[in-house]
């Protein structure tokens, strides 16, 4: 009986131990969500997008973590569609342990988590650079890449100004990535005197681009402005225009210079220019980053891990200086960091939650990316 009591006196004792180690364990981590498409057509960005926060996440972790805690990420997958990054949200901010959240990296996904995240009232670094993103009222969205108001001024002023082009095609994808970027370029031409003589849509995943190839090969334009979301359409595209000898002057956002694209595309984007939030020659940060990055990954990153690398280090400066991890006090830090030299650049969080306000015009040097110079906007 004695024996059997002790017996039994142990078991509850360990057991009494091992969940203690786990509460221990638990309140040790620092959890941070992540929405990233690990499937669908935007898998592959997917992949460097949590290559980049994880790089972060080992660093911070690495100096000591943030309130003495150690940072760890909890992944879902969105599946790169609106539906599926709802879902994946969702599943995330059920887990009342998270503390904040970096999002989908399309705009478009974005917004359809909006309501979500203005409901559950925790902090997210969003990677969409739709500038309607951060005045939607949502005091819960901190962006960690340049808006589209930026990208497009310098689009219109250097094709305009600077290559003297006032003959404009306008090619866009029809989410509201592509849909809030050309009415930010006509807006920005318009200013300068220009109207696009031809202006094209198309939706993502767009496979035979005839009809818009015919349109501006026609259309007696002299230059191709551009904003297109998905690689895959970037690429397809880009071939399309070369196969039928369109080989006009070309400005684009950000995809036209990453670095899947212009591996993948080759000859069909060599010459083309293109205005990206990150790389790697912008400043001794990025290049300090796309070493590190590199190193890890065997490849160079792009704008979709950077702006992620860059979230979870603000984050983590954001709770420190908070010294604390409710989300209102997360929420005040993040908007009060000033002067912080980040992978996309430097960043001064105004009140809406944009953290940066300029972009980097590249070209593309027969498939090798050129950095020609950096534009800031104060306004």
């Amino acid at each position: 009986m004695l024996s059997t009591g002790k017996l039994t006196l142990i078991s509850a004792t360990a057991t009494l131990l091992l969940f203690a180690a786990i509460q221990s364990a638990t309140a040790d981590t620092l959890k941070i969500g992540l929405v990233a498409s690990l499937t669908g057509p935007s898998a592959e960005g997917g992949k460097y997008t949590v290559r980049g926060a994880q790089l972060a996440t080992d660093e911070v972790n690495k100096a000591g973590g943030a309130l003495g805690q150690q940072i760890e990420l909890v992944i879902e997958d969105d599946q790169t569609t609106d539906p599926g990054s709802v879902q994946a949200f969702n599943k995330l901010a059920a887990q009342p342990e998270i503390r904040a959240f970096l999002s989908p990296q399309r705009s478009g996904s974005i917004r359809a988590i909006a309501t979500d995240v203005m409901r559950v009232g925790k902090p997210m670094m969003i990677g969409g650079s739709d500038p309607k993103l951060t005045h939607m009222g949502n005091p819960w969205f901190f962006r960690c890449r340049s808006n589209d108001s930026y990208s497009a001024r310098v689009i219109a002023e250097f094709g305009v100004n600077t290559m003297g082009k006032r003959k404009w095609a306008v090619v866009h994808a029809d989410d509201a990535f592509g849909t809030s970027g050309k009415d930010a370029l006509v807006s920005d031409l318009k200013v300068l005197g220009v109207e696009p003589v031809t202006i094209q849509s198309f939706s993502n995943g767009t496979k035979d681009f005839t009809a818009i190839v015919t349109a501006v090969r026609t259309s007696g334009a002299d230059l191709i402005g551009s904003y297109v979301n998905l690689d895959d359409d970037q690429i397809t595209l880009a071939r399309q225009l070369r196969e039928q000898r369109v080989t006009l002057p070309w400005i684009g956002s950000a995809a036209i210079a990453g670095t899947r694209v212009v591996e993948r595309a080759g000859p069909a984007l060599y010459g083309t220019y293109g205005v990206t939030d990150f790389t790697e020659k912008s400043s001794p940060v990025a290049a300090a980053f796309a070493d590190k990055f590199k190193a890890v990954a065997g490849h160079l990153p792009d704008d979709q891990a950077a702006w992620a690398y860059d979230g979870i280090n603000l984050l983590a400066v954001a709770i420190k200086s908070a010294n604390s991890t409710t989300p209102d006090a997360i929420r005040t830090a993040i908007l009060a960091i000033r002067g912080y030299e980040g992978a996309e650049g430097t960043y001064d969080f105004d009140q809406n939650g944009d953290g940066l306000h300029g972009y980097n015009l590249v070209r593309n040097d027969t498939g090798t990316i050129v950095f020609e110079r950096h534009i800031e906007f104060k306004d």
